[in-house]
C-alpha cells in the first residue's frame, strides 16, 4: 500500500501534567474517510488538535505527505491543504456567512473563489439563501453547514471533520453524512472524521479506529468494527442508533 497522506506514530499530549494521548497511531490515506469514535473524554479532540498543532504533541510524530509537520505552528499546517471544522463549530458569529466562506478562502487562490463558492452552495443550498445573514443568527444545522463549507473553501487535500452531527436533529445529521460522503465519493476528498455517534460514523468510513482513555484499543474497517460484540455494546445499543444515512 503507498505511503499516508496522514501517519501519526507515538503521540502523546499532555495537559499539563496530565497525559491526554498516549502514544498513539493513526493512518489515513489519500481518498479514504477514517472514524475515529469513542467516549466523551477519550482523547479524539485532542488529537484533532494536536495534529492541527494546539496542542504540541510532546513525543512521537505526525507526519502529512511525507512532511513531518509535529513542531510547524498552525498557520503552516494550514498552508498544507490541511483544513478543520472543529467541535462546537466557531465560525465568526458577528460575519455574515459570504464573510465566513472568504475567511476560508485566505489561503487558498484568488482566482477559484467565485467556483469553490458555487461548489459549496451547492453543497449546502441552505448557505445560498443565508449569505448576507450573520452566523451568529444561524440554526446549530446551518452554523454546521457553514463551519464545513468555510473549510472546504480552503481546497484542503485533509478535511478534519470534529463532532460533525453534535447537538443535531438525526435529519440534519443525515444531511451533513450525505455531504461528507458525496465530496469523497465525487472528488476523492480525504477526511477524518472524529464523531460519538459511531453508528453513523462507521457506516460512512472506509476504516475506523476506537479510543479508549487516549489509547487506540481497536482498528478496522468501518464494517467490520460495526460487527464487533464490544463495539455494539459500548457504543451502539441504548438508543444510541439512529436513522441509516
Amino acid at each position: 500500500m503507498t505511503e499516508p497522506l496522514l501517519s501519526v506514530r507515538g503521540v502523546e499530549t499532555y495537559y499539563g501534567r496530565i497525559p491526554a494521548l498516549k502514544g498513539v497511531d493513526i493512518d489515513v490515506h489519500e481518498g479514504e474517510i477514517v472514524a475515529l469514535i469513542g467516549a466523551n473524554g477519550a482523547g479524539k479532540s485532542t488529537l484533532m488538535m494536536t495534529i492541527c498543532g494546539n496542542p504540541r504533541a510532546r513525543e512521537g510524530s505526525i507526519t502529512f505527505d511525507g512532511q513531518n509537520i509535529t513542531q510547524l505552528p498552525t498557520h503552516e499546517i494550514a498552508a498544507l491543504k490541511i483544513a478543520q471544522s472543529p467541535e462546537g463549530r466557531r465560525i465568526f458569529a458577528r460575519m455574515t456567512v459570504l464573510e465566513n466562506l472568504q475567511m476560508g478562502s485566505i489561503v487558498a487562490p484568488p482566482e477559484h473563489f467565485a467556483a469553490d463558492l458555487e461548489r459549496v452552495l451547492t453543497l449546502f443550498p441552505r448557505l445560498r439563501e443565508r449569505l448576507e445573514q450573520r452566523g451568529g443568527t444561524l440554526s446549530g444545522g446551518e452554523q454546521q453547514m457553514l463551519s464545513i463549507a468555510r473549510a472546504l473553501m480552503s481546497r484542503p487535500r485533509l478535511l478534519l471533520l470534529d463532532e460533525p452531527s453534535l447537538g443535531l436533529a438525526p435529519l440534519v445529521a443525515k444531511q451533513i453524512f450525505d455531504a461528507i460522503r458525496d465530496l469523497n465519493k465525487s472528488e476523492g476528498l480525504t477526511v477524518f472524521l472524529v464523531e460519538q455517534n459511531a453508528f453513523h460514523a462507521l457506516k460512512l468510513a472506509h476504516r475506523g479506529y476506537v479510543m479508549v482513555n487516549g489509547l487506540i484499543t481497536l482498528s478496522g474497517t468501518g464494517a467490520s468494527l460495526l460487527a464487533r460484540p464490544e463495539v455494539k455494546a459500548a457504543y451502539l445499543e441504548g438508543g444510541r442508533q439512529q436513522a441509516t444515512p
